[in-house]
């Protein structure tokens, strides 16, 4: 499942940093703008308490949690709509992500450059959302000529839905609002998949804060989750998970108690990105390997399957299915089966998040 987050933001917020953190590699963080000029691609591993436990318990011959890619995109400036610095390989990179986690400023720190002089993070909220909003609009702009022709034409036509949408997000977005607040309905959705809108991809507002902020979040933090909501911002200080993915494994639980941390920001951020894109995760064991599956949120049981191998998607018969919390008390699945509680489900079966699944299939 090729889901990936893509990190962005303005030159010198700690993107790179960041991503160094999370993903153990080596992007260039230098203090100048458009350090980043290529996207840097990594793979990172979900935290997963569940599966943990769940190979305690089996004790398979091997196990395989779930992943996510993160992206780090270039720097964005004002006028980016316009091509101005790397402003339409920004927006083509933006474009192709799922969902974006937008970095921002929290720390005063002089000797590193702010592409503004000073900083304030709700300014650069509104700099990059403007940006987006005005490369959406040129896209809604170009479109209604011809869906206009099209529909006046014939008022049937299978278009005139993405019509009505496209006139709904060009009204949204000349009053300044990103299209992810028009509540649009899945068929609405559908209907204008193909233009990729950037501002309807869901976001997440990470606040960098200075060191000595990493537990409290400080006043610029607070300043974001008056304006955004608390549900959409995360304070992670970059520079203390740069160290902390430096120390060995056995330090780390240490360092983070000295701090009065309970888990590293990137664990957090990890974790946000999983709720970010709604994801779910289920499980397989067979043949000695137990494995973490993703999946969307509402996935039916002959999709999940497929994520597996198409083979088992076309000969789907039923899936035996148990909740994670379940296995680990009772402690196999043979003892589940002869108490009756392995639970069997046909084609119309929503996977739930943390169920542990058999699929019978038809070769």
């Amino acid at each position: 499942m090729a889901l990936f987050i893509g990190i962005i933001g303005l030159p010198n917020v700690g993107k790179s940093t960041l991503f160094n953190a999370l993903t153990g590699g080596d992007a260039e963080a230098s203090n100048y703008p458009f350090c980043t000029v290529e996207p840097n691609l990594g793979v990172v591993v979900v935290p997963d308490g569940r599966l943990g436990e769940l190979e305690k318990v089996l004790q398979p011959d091997s196990c395989t949690p779930t992943t996510i890619q993160f992206t780090d995109i270039a720097g964005l400036v004002r006028g980016a709509s316009k091509g101005e610095g790397l402003g339409n390989q920004f927006l083509g990179n933006v474009r192709e992500a799922d969902a974006l986690v937008h970095v921002l400023r929290c720390f005063s720190q002089q000797e590193i450059v702010h592409v503004d002089g000073d900083v304030d993070p709700l300014r650069d909220v509104e700099t990059i959302e403007i940006e987006l909003m005005l490369a959406d609009l040129e896209s809604v702009e170009k479109s209604i000529p011809r869906l206009d022709k099209v529909v006046r034409t014939d008022p049937r036509s299978t278009e005139r839905l993405e019509f009505e949408v496209i006139q709904r997000a060009q009204e949204a977005l000349a009053e300044g609002k990103p299209l992810r607040d028009l509540g649009l309905t899945v068929e609405e959705l559908k209907a204008v998949r193909s233009y990729n809108f950037l501002t309807l991809k869901p976001v997440l507002y990470v606040a960098n804060v200075a060191e000595e902020d990493a537990a409290t979040g400080g006043a610029m933090l607070q300043r974001l989750v008056e304006a955004l909501g608390k549900e959409k911002v995360l304070a992670v200080s970059a520079q203390i998970e740069a160290e902390i993915a430096q120390l060995p494994i056995d330090e780390r639980e240490e360092f983070l108690a000295e701090l009065g941390l309970a888990q590293t920001g990137i664990d957090r951020l990890i974790q946000a990105g999983y709720r970010l894109l709604d994801l779910i995760t289920f499980y397989t064991n067979v043949n000695g390997k137990l494995q973490g599956w993703q999946l969307p949120r509402h996935t039916m049981a002959p999709t999940a399957a497929g994520r597996i191998h198409s083979d088992m998607e076309d000969g789907f018969i039923r899936a035996e299915v148990v909740a994670s919390e379940e296995l680990v008390t009772a402690g196999s699945l043979g003892k589940l089966r002869d108490e009756g509680k392995l639970h069997t489900h046909g084609r119309d079966y929503l996977i739930e998040d943390g169920d542990v699944v058999q699929f019978l299939f038809r070769n």
